[in-house]
């Protein structure tokens, strides 16, 4: 019987790595490796943006992971003003980091950016009074172009979006309402809704809710470790996900190809 292998993604996010995190992640990316074809991580990958985490970092991926892993940089990563030099370390990991880039992985189209915050939907800050605050509103919307564009890029099957700040309101419930406005924007729904894309994941929202949807429908997960270890302590924090089957998966299975 014909069979076609849908891609296996293990995402997770906010890592925060610091100089003595060796190996403290370790179960996951060995569980990652063994239960995905693909690791994507959602920004946070170090906690201060330093060198010397990021080094720590790459070290347990060369040693403990043995997929191909996609990232994207969260807030504190750029904390130390070394994102150069962290970026450097990490690509020389073998890690494919993504700022409005596209990578293509077994036949997954993964897109990628920080995102910003913003808040939501009637409450959306708009570009209005103080230079500073126009200047907020701006990086909001430059980072909703950045992934629009690269969506369009895109021509795989499948089309995966890497965030770090959420694209929707239902993913931060359980966060103090007051911060909501820094956990994200719907300016980075619109891209998501207009390309389609599979999934979207993000972190940020440590004490969010997993799961929501854009107002398409497009399913949303926040995989922050912590809030993953929150809903299931004894089980590595990262999700496995795999793209629903389609309908030319189903016309290639029945014609007798075979696709891994």
């Amino acid at each position: 019987m014909a069979t076609f292998n849908r891609p296996r993604i293990a995402a997770t996010s906010d890592l925060h790595y610091v100089r003595n995190s060796k190996g403290l992640w370790k179960d996951l990316f060995l569980y990652a490796s063994e239960n995905a074809d693909v690791l994507a991580i959602c920004g946070d990958l170090t906690d201060y943006g330093l060198p010397e985490e990021a080094q720590v970092l790459a070290e347990d991926l060369r040693a403990h992971c043995h997929i191909p892993v996609v990232a994207v940089f969260g807030n504190h990563d750029f904390e130390s003003g070394a994102i150069g030099e962290v970026t450097k370390i990490l690509e020389g990991a073998g890690v494919h980091l993504l700022d409005g880039e596209c990578a293509e992985i077994q036949n997954v189209g993964f897109v990628g950016v920080r995102g910003f915050g913003g808040g939501f939907g009637s409450r959306m800050l708009a570009a209005w009074g103080e230079p500073a605050t126009k200047h907020f509103v701006q990086e909001s919307v430059d980072q909703a172009l950045h992934l629009e564009r690269a969506l369009a890029r895109l021509e795989t099957t499948y089309r995966i979006a890497l965030l770090h700040y959420s694209p929707i309101r239902d993913t931060i419930v359980g966060e103090n309402p007051e911060i909501f406005p820094f956990l994200g924007s719907t300016r980075l729904e619109g891209p998501l809704n207009r390309f389609k894309v599979d999934a979207a994941f993000h972190g940020h929202a440590h004490n969010g809710t997993h799961e929501g949807a854009t107002s398409t429908g497009i399913p949303v997960y926040n995989v922050a470790a912590s809030l993953l270890r929150k809903h299931n302590p004894n089980h590595p924090p990262c999700m496995i996900y795999s793209p629903p089957q389609r309908e030319e998966d189903e016309a290639a299975a029945e014609a007798g190809a075979v696709m891994i």
